[in-house]
Protein backbone atom coordinates (compact mmCIF):
# COMPACT_ATOMS: atom_id res chain seq x y z
CA UNK A 1 0.00 0.00 0.00
CA UNK A 2 2.19 2.40 0.39
CA UNK A 3 2.97 2.23 -3.36
CA UNK A 4 -0.13 3.44 -3.63
CA UNK A 5 0.20 6.38 -0.85
CA UNK A 6 3.13 8.09 -3.03
CA UNK A 7 0.55 8.79 -5.27
CA UNK A 8 -1.71 10.87 -3.19
CA UNK A 9 -2.08 14.25 -4.18
CA UNK A 10 -4.10 17.07 -1.67
CA UNK A 11 -5.42 14.96 0.70
CA UNK A 12 -6.45 11.93 -1.51
CA UNK A 13 -6.64 8.97 -0.75
CA UNK A 14 -5.60 5.94 -2.92
CA UNK A 15 -9.15 4.92 -3.72
CA UNK A 16 -10.41 8.63 -4.30
CA UNK A 17 -7.57 8.44 -7.21
CA UNK A 18 -8.96 5.14 -8.55
CA UNK A 19 -12.14 6.34 -8.59
CA UNK A 20 -11.21 9.58 -10.46
CA UNK A 21 -9.70 7.28 -12.86
CA UNK A 22 -12.58 5.08 -13.28
CA UNK A 23 -14.69 8.47 -14.18
CA UNK A 24 -11.77 9.63 -16.63
CA UNK A 25 -12.37 6.18 -18.51
CA UNK A 26 -15.90 5.13 -18.43
CA UNK A 27 -16.34 9.31 -19.94
CA UNK A 28 -13.81 8.60 -22.79
CA UNK A 29 -15.06 5.11 -23.76
CA UNK A 30 -18.50 6.55 -23.41
CA UNK A 31 -18.36 8.12 -26.68
CA UNK A 32 -16.94 5.33 -28.44
CA UNK A 33 -17.82 2.13 -29.30
CA UNK A 34 -17.14 -1.07 -27.33
CA UNK A 35 -17.48 -4.50 -27.79
CA UNK A 36 -17.01 -6.55 -24.09
CA UNK A 37 -15.29 -9.77 -25.70
CA UNK A 38 -12.10 -10.00 -27.67
CA UNK A 39 -13.62 -11.88 -30.83
CA UNK A 40 -13.24 -15.92 -30.45
CA UNK A 41 -11.15 -15.90 -33.86
CA UNK A 42 -8.78 -12.64 -32.82
CA UNK A 43 -9.86 -10.87 -36.16
CA UNK A 44 -10.83 -7.55 -34.99
CA UNK A 45 -12.44 -4.79 -36.43
CA UNK A 46 -9.69 -2.61 -38.04
CA UNK A 47 -9.72 1.21 -38.77
CA UNK A 48 -10.19 4.86 -37.37
CA UNK A 49 -13.94 3.86 -36.06
CA UNK A 50 -13.47 0.40 -35.12
CA UNK A 51 -14.89 -0.75 -31.57
CA UNK A 52 -12.58 -0.57 -28.44
CA UNK A 53 -12.15 -4.06 -27.11
CA UNK A 54 -12.12 -4.86 -23.73
CA UNK A 55 -8.80 -7.31 -23.44
CA UNK A 56 -9.27 -8.47 -19.84
CA UNK A 57 -11.64 -8.66 -16.98
CA UNK A 58 -11.17 -5.97 -15.15
CA UNK A 59 -11.10 -3.39 -17.70
CA UNK A 60 -8.16 -1.91 -17.18
CA UNK A 61 -6.95 -2.05 -21.03
CA UNK A 62 -9.12 -1.51 -24.32
CA UNK A 63 -7.85 -2.01 -27.62
CA UNK A 64 -8.96 0.02 -31.22
CA UNK A 65 -7.29 -1.63 -34.00
CA UNK A 66 -6.19 0.53 -36.31
CA UNK A 67 -3.95 -1.67 -38.56
CA UNK A 68 -3.67 -5.37 -37.50
CA UNK A 69 -0.22 -5.32 -39.34
CA UNK A 70 1.48 -8.83 -40.70
CA UNK A 71 -0.67 -11.16 -39.73
CA UNK A 72 2.20 -13.62 -40.89
CA UNK A 73 4.90 -11.81 -38.96
CA UNK A 74 3.95 -12.09 -35.44
CA UNK A 75 6.87 -11.61 -32.67
CA UNK A 76 8.07 -14.40 -30.66
CA UNK A 77 8.34 -14.31 -27.19
CA UNK A 78 11.94 -13.00 -26.54
CA UNK A 79 11.84 -11.15 -29.76
CA UNK A 80 12.99 -7.33 -29.14
CA UNK A 81 9.99 -5.02 -30.22
CA UNK A 82 10.50 -1.59 -31.20
CA UNK A 83 7.54 0.80 -30.68
CA UNK A 84 6.53 4.62 -31.27
CA UNK A 85 3.90 6.15 -29.20
CA UNK A 86 1.49 9.28 -28.60
CA UNK A 87 -0.52 9.32 -25.32
CA UNK A 88 -2.85 11.76 -23.93
CA UNK A 89 -3.44 11.54 -19.46
CA UNK A 90 -7.49 10.61 -19.74
CA UNK A 91 -7.52 12.48 -16.29
CA UNK A 92 -6.40 15.76 -17.73
CA UNK A 93 -8.62 15.41 -20.87
CA UNK A 94 -11.54 14.76 -18.76
CA UNK A 95 -10.59 17.33 -15.48
CA UNK A 96 -9.68 20.30 -17.30
CA UNK A 97 -10.09 19.82 -21.32
CA UNK A 98 -6.42 19.22 -21.54
CA UNK A 99 -5.74 17.59 -25.37
CA UNK A 100 -1.88 17.27 -24.76
CA UNK A 101 -0.35 14.40 -27.03
CA UNK A 102 3.13 13.36 -25.94
CA UNK A 103 5.70 10.31 -26.57
CA UNK A 104 8.00 9.80 -29.49
CA UNK A 105 5.92 9.30 -32.56
CA UNK A 106 7.74 12.17 -34.52
CA UNK A 107 10.96 12.67 -32.43
CA UNK A 108 12.96 10.78 -35.01
CA UNK A 109 16.13 12.05 -34.39
CA UNK A 110 16.24 11.36 -30.45
CA UNK A 111 17.52 8.18 -28.09
CA UNK A 112 14.33 7.76 -27.55
CA UNK A 113 12.83 7.00 -31.10
CA UNK A 114 14.30 3.48 -30.62
CA UNK A 115 12.15 2.94 -27.70
CA UNK A 116 11.38 -1.37 -27.18
CA UNK A 117 10.76 -4.19 -25.15
CA UNK A 118 11.67 -7.98 -25.39
CA UNK A 119 8.55 -9.33 -25.72
CA UNK A 120 6.95 -11.58 -23.67
CA UNK A 121 9.60 -10.82 -20.55
CA UNK A 122 8.79 -8.29 -17.72
CA UNK A 123 11.85 -9.53 -15.61
CA UNK A 124 13.93 -6.82 -17.31
CA UNK A 125 13.07 -3.20 -16.34
CA UNK A 126 13.67 -2.16 -20.14
CA UNK A 127 10.34 -4.10 -20.48
CA UNK A 128 8.68 -3.98 -16.96
CA UNK A 129 9.07 0.04 -16.90
CA UNK A 130 6.31 0.31 -19.82
CA UNK A 131 3.71 -2.34 -18.14
CA UNK A 132 1.83 -5.20 -19.17
CA UNK A 133 -0.79 -3.11 -21.65
CA UNK A 134 1.65 -1.76 -24.30
CA UNK A 135 2.55 -5.66 -25.04
CA UNK A 136 -0.93 -6.70 -25.44
CA UNK A 137 -1.73 -6.30 -28.45
CA UNK A 138 1.00 -8.65 -29.66
CA UNK A 139 -0.69 -11.72 -28.38
CA UNK A 140 -3.42 -10.82 -31.42
CA UNK A 141 -1.51 -8.57 -33.86
CA UNK A 142 1.35 -8.88 -36.28
CA UNK A 143 4.38 -6.24 -36.76
CA UNK A 144 3.69 -3.01 -38.07
CA UNK A 145 0.27 -3.20 -36.45
CA UNK A 146 -1.03 0.35 -34.94
CA UNK A 147 -3.69 -0.01 -32.55
CA UNK A 148 -5.04 3.15 -30.17
CA UNK A 149 -4.97 1.72 -26.13
CA UNK A 150 -7.22 3.04 -23.01
CA UNK A 151 -4.50 1.92 -20.22
CA UNK A 152 -5.82 2.31 -16.51
CA UNK A 153 -2.48 2.84 -14.31
CA UNK A 154 -2.07 -0.93 -13.71
CA UNK A 155 -1.29 -1.43 -16.92
CA UNK A 156 0.74 1.28 -17.65
CA UNK A 157 4.22 2.70 -17.54
CA UNK A 158 5.28 0.88 -13.73
CA UNK A 159 6.50 4.53 -12.30
CA UNK A 160 3.33 6.24 -12.80
CA UNK A 161 1.03 3.47 -11.40
CA UNK A 162 0.60 4.71 -8.16
CA UNK A 163 -0.87 7.94 -9.23
CA UNK A 164 -3.63 6.17 -10.82
CA UNK A 165 -3.12 7.97 -14.16
CA UNK A 166 -5.07 6.85 -16.82
CA UNK A 167 -3.71 7.32 -20.86
CA UNK A 168 -4.88 6.89 -23.83
CA UNK A 169 -2.00 5.60 -26.30
CA UNK A 170 -1.89 5.32 -30.36
CA UNK A 171 1.11 2.81 -31.14
CA UNK A 172 2.67 1.47 -33.72
CA UNK A 173 5.41 -1.65 -33.59
CA UNK A 174 7.64 -3.01 -35.88
CA UNK A 175 11.10 -5.18 -36.15
CA UNK A 176 13.38 -2.97 -36.49
CA UNK A 177 14.00 0.65 -35.16
CA UNK A 178 12.31 3.65 -36.93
Amino acid sequence: MAAGLAGCEKGESYADLLKKQEKAVNWYLSGEPVEVDVPADSIFITGEDAPFYRMDEDGSVYMRVIDAGDPDDRPKKGDRVYFRFSRMNLRNFYEADVEQWIGNSSDIGSGIASTSFIFGNYTLSSSYQYGTGIQLPLEYLGYNSRVRLVLKAASGFYSEQSQCLPYVFDIRYFKGVY
